[in-house]
């Protein structure tokens, strides 16, 4: 019975449409923030007039008088992040300048890092991450700042919606066009410019998403929604990610119904979200499939029924085999190879779904016997994340309730200072869910 509750309650989750009472809700925890004792004004409080706009101080002061931060900042493929000292980063309108407490590590980081995703250089990177409302930027709408009140916590979504392109008007926002071809095609915000700049030459620094390895960063409103004081910072910031693609993939692109036998290939930090909303939606059969035994192991404290080691046995016979060799109606490839996206595809049931959401090397190509797509009617979608405006309140609620655990998917803490050692580490292989960078 409680399988099936929670499950009711992840789908009178998803089928809401009560964003404004999710903020609504938050107020007493809003009117209760503190304010934000490493700050003070350099001349004036903000001050917003009946239109919103928003009067911004000059600068701020940060205990020892200085006006500066640091971030970690990838410089070349394969070189060692370094930390430098930036210009305190100055939000525009209807951004958010945030103190990062916690930032998330993820794969895609490391593929940015590795020189197999082209991306702007330097950048800092880092892009799941929790934090404190410090400022709001010059002609911020009144309602983002009624939202977000200086002191509030917040979580960001990796994908940050403009909210105006003909995807975001939509309801689409991980279609986000300016999200796309700034952000992801150069490393800037949506007027085509970055908030990160070195202290000591002014040379302009990119931000993969809001570049989070820092301790502050400029984030969209769009992009956050708040994070109520029953929710650590630490493990809360996988929520922008890892939780946020896996919720996406599982909801949007798969639409997981109750008694779907579901396979998840690949068990790190998404995979294993993956498998907490499968169980949660009512997933019959939850098949993880990974090439280590103590990934798989875990697999089950997540929900899984069954674990394959891919390298010890086939894995897509054994999926036919343990669902009477029909293949399962959803299979979710969350790990990037070309070797998975071809086990994904033919591990699903005639008329099933192959969910791909692993990034990879830039231009490999996956391969599917185009005659059994074709006759069999499989489904092949790729899904990047989720919606920030709509499904970030949503995912914070399932973590508030417990559907989703957070505790348990986060297998490792590191401080600011061992950044570059927790993205080792990941390339190794040596963490087992999602490792979280304190910043603090």
């Amino acid at each position: 019975m409680a399988f099936y509750r929670s499950s009711l309650l992840l789908r009178r989750t998803i089928s809401s449409r009560r964003t404004a009472a999710v903020y609504t809700s938050y107020g007493s925890l809003l009117n209760d923030s503190p304010n934000y004792s490493d700050f003070k004004r350099c001349h004036s409080s903000l001050e917003s007039d009946s239109k919103g706009t928003t009067t911004s101080a000059a600068g701020y002061h940060i205990n020892n008088e200085s006006s500066y931060m640091r971030g970690a900042v990838f410089w070349d493929k394969n070189k060692s992040l370094t930390f430098e000292d930036f210009h305190m980063p100055r939000p525009k309108a209807n951004e958010i300048l945030i103190k990062t407490k916690a930032c998330g590590v993820c794969h895609s980081d490391l593929h940015v890092i590795k020189g197999e995703l082209p991306f702007a250089s330097p950048c800092v990177v880092g892009h799941e991450i929790t934090g404190e409302v410090v400022e709001h930027g010059p002609l911020t709408d009144s309602r983002n700042i009624a939202r977000f009140p200086i002191g509030s916590q917040v979580v960001g979504a990796f994908i940050m919606p403009c909210g105006n392109c003909f995807f975001c008007s939509k309801g689409q926002d991980d279609l986000c066009e300016p999200f796309f071809e700034y952000n992801r095609a150069k490393g800037t915000l949506y007027d085509g410019e970055t908030r990160l700049f070195l202290r000591g030459s002014g040379k302009p620094v990119y931000m993969y998403s809001m570049g989070g390895l820092a301790e502050f960063c400029v984030v969209p409103a769009n992009a956050l929604t708040i994070l109520p004081k029953t929710l650590p910072y630490t493990e809360s910031a996988i929520l922008g990610c890892a939780v946020f693609t896996a919720y996406g993939a599982m909801t949007h692109a798969a639409q997981v119904h109750v008694g779907d036998a579901v396979a998840v290939i690949g068990i790190g930090g998404v995979g294993s979200s993956c498998l907490q909303i499968a169980r949660a939606s009512g997933a019959s059969k939850i098949i993880a499939v990974d090439v280590q035994d103590e990934k798989l192991q875990n697999a089950k404290t997540f929900g899984a029924t069954h674990a394959i080691n891919a390298r010890k046995e086939d894995a897509v016979a054994k999926i036919k085999e343990i669902t009477g060799g029909k293949g399962v109606d959803i299979a979710v490839e969350a790990l990037g190879r070309t070797q998975t996206f071809s086990q994904c595809f033919k591990s699903v049931r005639d008329g099933g779904k192959a969910v791909m959401i692993g990034l990879t090397l830039s231009g490999a190509i996956g391969e599917v016997d185009i005659n059994h797509l074709v006759r069999r009617q499989i489904k092949v979608i790729g899904s990047y994340g989720a919606r920030a405006r709509q499904d970030l309140p949503k995912l914070v609620e399932l973590a508030e309730t417990g559907i989703f655990n957070l505790e348990n998917a986060v297998s490792r803490k590191y401080k600011f200072e061992e950044a570059e050692e927790a993205y080792k580490q990941l390339d190794q292989g040596s963490i087992m869910g999602r490792a979280v960078v304190e910043i603090m």
